[in-house]
């Protein structure tokens, strides 16, 4: 199988950008391409979309390209404008599109650009391989306060656009590590903002579901996608006090047969695992479904909860087990409208909301 091709990330993209703006500002020709270090030692060469001179300033941009990983950001333009500067470091300023880091718990403090300290180093690097004079850099991209809307910067406190990202220079496609990241990035910050109870959902379904039946703090919930192995390793570091798991019986149910990244690739369905069990709690041979949500469906009322029940209790046990501390772990499972199927666990340490859902929720058996 052909490997798939791999692209450059935001912060390569603005390094280049940055190189080739301080070459103009220096009173070099226009290049047509810049060649720029990676943090490993390699090299590579970028084309360059625009560039241009204005005064004592100087603007180039670069187009990012991400290879086939499905990057939200493949095909922007990342921009760097450049102007001589009083001090002698390389300084950085956000310009269109690109965030500012508002919460603390992460690699930069409240108030500075969202340009992250990878990226940063490889800017000043490509720019002393022009010049050794002070260069206030200010890096945008266009359209990127709608692009960040796609990402994790909202939740983790990175607002009026992107980040600018990168460990290696390179994306690698289809790579968990910038979903991880993101979910390092996640954790550092819910423990900087001194929360003692966390909330860990798969996705959106999940999402939805906690703000509808808890009062959340936006640095309580964690979108884990299908890295459970991954986030609840993390998570047994933080001294939390406690986990609430919430989201579909599709994916949480997983767990119980030991699949801790849940993506389609990496496990199979959960529907032998919930039918399984229904039918050793329920009795009896229950209608063929491929899916979970039919699986719950089919029952009636009563057969339902106890369902959800057994199951949350068996994906609690789990979870339990995989982070090995003390603090406690709930689960609550719902389905794709958000609507209460079981729980398991103490949900008192997260508030809960005084509507009809939190009714159906309460009423669950613990």
């Amino acid at each position: 199988m052909r490997a798939g091709r791999t692209g450059f990330t935001t912060g390569t993209c603005a390094a280049a950008a940055a190189k080739a703006a301080v070459m103009l500002l220096t009173g070099l020709p226009r290049p047509e391409q810049v060649e720029i270090a990676l943090p490993g030692g390699s090299r590579v060469t970028l084309a360059v979309e625009a560039a241009s001179v204005r005064g004592s300033s100087a603007n180039a941009a670069v187009r990012k390209d991400a290879g086939d990983d499905p990057d939200v950001t493949d095909g922007c333009i990342v921009t760097a404008h450049v102007q001589w500067s009083d001090q002698d470091a390389v300084t950085f300023r956000a310009g269109e599109g690109v965030g500012t880091v508002t919460k603390p718990g992460l690699a930069l403090k409240p108030g500075e650009p969202a340009i992250n300290p990878v990226p940063r180093r490889m800017i000043s690097d490509a720019v002393r391989e022009v010049t050794d004079r002070g260069v206030l850099v200010t890096i945008a991209v266009p359209g990127g306060v709608e692009i960040a809307k796609k990402t994790f910067n909202p939740r983790l406190g990175v607002t009026g656009g992107l980040s600018i990202l990168g460990t290696s220079g390179i994306v690698r496609p289809f790579s968990s590590d910038a979903l991880r990241d993101s979910l390092k990035c996640s954790l550092s910050v819910a423990r900087a903002c001194n929360v003692r109870n966390a909330v860990f959902v798969p996705g959106r379904i999940g999402e939805r579901a906690a703000r509808n039946h808890f009062l959340l703090k936006e640095e309580q919930l964690i979108e884990v996608s299908n890295e459970w192995g991954f986030v609840l390793d993390e998570a047994a570091k933080i001294d939390f006090e406690g986990l609430l798991v919430l989201g579909h019986p599709g994916k949480l149910a997983k767990l119980v047969a030991g699949w801790w990244d849940t993506h389609s690739s990496k496990s199979t369905s959960a529907v032998p695992v919930v039918r399984g069990l229904a039918e050793s709690l329920l009795g009896g041979v229950f209608p063929e479904s491929n899916t979970v949500e039919g699986l719950f469906a089919s029952l009636v009322d009563d057969d339902r909860r106890k369902l959800g029940d057994a199951l949350a209790a068996r994906i609690r046990r789990e979870v339990h087990d995989r982070i090995c501390r003390s603090y406690s772990v709930a689960v609550v499972l719902v389905n794709l409208r958000g609507d209460p199927l079981g729980r398991a666990g103490d949900l008192t340490p997260w508030k809960r909301r005084t509507d009809r859902s939190h009714l159906a929720l309460s009423e669950s058996s613990g």
